[in-house]
């Protein structure tokens, strides 16, 4: 008899992070955010200086006693409009080695299935946060 096969999840879907009820992602992020993730969250009526903070030109998730602004007691309360990073994580880029890896803060890392345009997606997403925090910078 063969051992079961575990089942993977896309990457986005974020599956595995709601069965398990983990968002050890969202403790003390440093989740950057781009122009297009700040427009979607500020249409949904949340202020700009409530959950960004900017430094050396990179505008990122404001966290609230150690923890997410967004996150609560029950999850994340923008989930369907949460930033690309967060659709992306555990997928990181290594800069040093070239890698793509899983953050090895994911418990449930082994749970996801990473396909090659998620790959792309984090490439294109990290271009667009450099492009954007350069710009800042020259302010």
């Amino acid at each position: 008899m063969r051992p079961k096969k575990e089942r993977k999840h896309g990457l986005t879907s974020g599956i595995p992070c709601r069965i398990h009820k983990c968002v050890k992602c969202c403790i003390e992020t440093r989740m950057p955010l781009s122009s297009r993730d700040i427009e979607r969250i500020v249409k949904l009526g949340f202020k700009l200086e409530d959950f960004t903070v900017e430094e050396e030109g990179e505008v990122r998730l404001r966290n609230v006693s150690g923890r997410c602004f967004f996150l609560t007691d029950d999850g994340c309360k923008i989930y369907p409009y949460r930033p690309e990073g967060c659709r992306l994580y555990p997928l990181i880029y290594d800069e040093r080695s070239g890698e793509f890896l899983m953050d090895t803060i994911c418990p449930y890392r082994h749970e996801f299935k990473v396909k090659e345009e998620d790959k792309a997606k984090l490439l294109k997403l990290l271009e667009r946060l450099s492009k954007e925090t350069k710009t800042r910078l020259k302010r």
